[in-house]
């Protein structure tokens, strides 16, 4: 048996909000859904990115008597690749981003990075490669 990945979906409470952010911010594709619907899907170009109303997800898999959310460390990060992500980073502070952590070398990592959320919280790192040390 052979399980081909397709797609992240994230489940989020603010739909329209993330939709618009991933649309106009992030510069991706809808090829399906629309910011007044319930679910979406976002070609970033490799793979997609789909959008799902957090509560319609939780009704269909029996959790919607579980709490939404729990402040907790992230369970999952978004990672995209940039050419540079000094450049991105000014884009998208002037798209009204707020960075969580400002362009940075990661030698041992072999990456520059930068961190940032979408409107439902969700963590995603921009990066490039650098030369390793």
């Amino acid at each position: 048996m052979q399980f081909n990945y397709e797609f992240t979906r994230l489940l989020v409470t603010n739909f329209r909000a993330c939709f618009i952010f991933y649309r106009d911010v992030m510069g991706f594709t809808p090829v399906f859904g629309t910011e007044n619907d319930t679910y979406a899907d976002f070609d970033t170009g490799t793979i997609h990115i789909a959008l799902f109303d957090k509560s319609e997800m939780a009704a269909a898999v029996g959790a919607e008597k579980l709490p939404a959310g729990q402040e907790s460390q992230d369970a999952v990060c978004l990672v995209f690749g940039v050419e540079s992500v000094d450049e991105a980073s000014e884009y998208l502070r002037a798209k009204g981003v707020v960075l969580i952590t400002e362009p940075t070398d990661h030698v041992d990592w072999g990456i520059r990075t930068a961190h940032f959320r979408d409107p439902d919280g969700n963590l995603i790192e921009i990066n490039q490669p650098i030369a390793r040390e």
